[in-house]
């Protein structure tokens, strides 16, 4: 278990260092999935945030990209 989340926390650092920009949607996955691992059961909030991070900040790039590709300046 402790290998899966040192995976999932590198690969939320090295998403992040790509778009810094998106660091807004990270925070608000962190929170929201660290709320809910912390219902979950004990131990999961911290999985929870690095996932809720990772898929939050996939939301807001694609939206980014999907932005961009239509012509609209932010």
């Amino acid at each position: 278990m402790r290998k899966g989340l040192v995976l999932i926390a590198a690969l939320a650092t090295a998403t992040l260092s790509v778009q810094p920009a998106m660091a807004k949607g990270c925070i608000r996955g962190a929170v929201a999935g660290g709320v809910a691992g912390h219902f979950v059961g004990k131990g999961h909030a911290l999985a929870g945030a690095a996932a809720g991070c990772v898929v939050a900040h996939h939301h807001y790039a694609k939206k980014a990209r999907a932005q961009a590709q239509a012509g609209h300046p932010g």
